[in-house]
């Protein structure tokens, strides 16, 4: 979740909440990449997945330093989400899971849907302490999930691990990126959410990053109207919904509601960071701009005074229209995508209709 201190709205990834600290001292949320390797090749992959495991990972020693750092930042303690590629390629990621929750942390996995995932794996996740595990979910059916992510079997994989999820009292949370090939597929998909009994629905619009830069994202005014329907469908929901990459969620909640409703959303370097699998800082997975690196530099000071992430919680130094829109407290823009299509992260969002 990525928020600047002035909103207290909760941000997106797995285990996020209302929360009233100060983003400026602690983010809400740490996603680790804990590997690119992955046995699928999803057509709008951020990480870029790859087959083997990178040499350079952080070791098991420098993970739990990670680890350590996170749980540094104080209390609250951030929202530690390990992901990937697939976590489960890391032999010793039951280890670090089980340090996370040891130390605190509320912890969150997010496995990919392959032959590794199994009922045995997930019993173990909610053996441990996970508070949450995520799976992806693209389309309503095996038709579409499938045709998006170019996986046969992905959407019947996620079916199950749901089903295991509930079976050992496991809690979920569904991702679905929205481009403008799926977004006539989000009522359906939402249906789905709740038959499969998650806690939480995020949903990532698209930033043309990795393999997703061959996608095609929806146009400002339709991710308004996307944004309008989500605000409403989880007025009802079973389950609490979340966008990363669209901060425009509470502008577009704020304008249906016509009060200063908190709704969850993500921008980065505020409330949220990012480090990869060789232990690279980032402000966001979607805006690869490294601040330095761990275990060998503080994560805490990293993200409390790194310039970049400093300026990133600044929205009045972001370009007009950002920077002088009302909404720039709450809103600002996704500053991955300014930064996908511009090159500069504080130019403005070109999702916004105000742009």
């Amino acid at each position: 979740m990525h928020h600047d201190g002035s909103d207290s709205t909760d941000g997106g990834h797995p285990g996020g909440s209302p929360d009233p600290r100060s983003f400026d001292r602690s983010p809400l949320v740490v996603t680790w990449e804990s590997t690119q390797a992955c046995d699928l090749t999803c057509d709008h992959c951020r990480a870029e997945a790859q087959t083997e495991r990178d040499p350079g990972e952080l070791s098991t020693a420098d993970a739990k330093d990670l680890v350590d750092q996170v749980a540094s930042f104080g209390h609250p303690p951030p929202v530690f989400v390990v992901s990937g590629g697939d976590p489960l390629q890391r032999p010793d990621i039951f280890e670090i899971l089980s340090y996370a929750v040891d130390s605190g942390l509320p912890t969150a996995v997010t496995p990919a849907p392959t032959e590794n995932l199994t009922p045995e794996v997930v019993s173990r996740f909610a053996d441990i302490g996970v508070h949450r595990m995520a799976l992806s979910l693209d389309g309503p059916d095996p038709e579409t999930h499938d045709g998006f992510r170019g996986e046969a079997g992905s959407y019947e994989s996620v079916t199950r691990a749901a089903e295991w999820a509930e079976e050992f009292g496991l809690g979920i949370q569904i991702n679905t990126t929205v481009t403008a090939r799926t977004a006539q597929y989000l009522p359906a998909i939402a249906d789905r959410v709740a038959d499969l009994g998650a806690t939480m629905w995020e949903v990532f619009f698209l930033v043309p990053v990795g393999r997703g830069e061959d996608l095609t994202a929806l146009s400002p005014a339709a991710a308004d109207e996307a944004l309008a329907w989500l605000f409403h469908r989880g007025q009802e929901a079973p389950y609490r919904v979340i966008t990363v990459e669209a901060p425009q969620y509470r502008r577009v909640a704020r304008q249906e509601a016509g009060s200063d409703v908190t709704v969850g959303s993500t921008r980065a370097g505020s409330g949220f960071v990012f480090v990869s699998h060789r232990g690279e800082v980032y402000p966001s997975g979607f805006l690869p701009l490294s601040s330095g690196r761990v275990p060998e530099q503080s994560l805490v000071d990293i993200y409390r005074s790194d310039p970049l992430f400093e300026r990133l919680r600044d929205p009045d130094g972001f370009a007009d229209p950002c920077g002088s829109c009302p909404y720039r407290d709450v809103c600002g823009g996704s500053r991955s995508r300014a930064f996908a299509t511009t090159g500069d992260p504080l130019a403005a969002d070109p999702l916004c209709p105000r742009t």
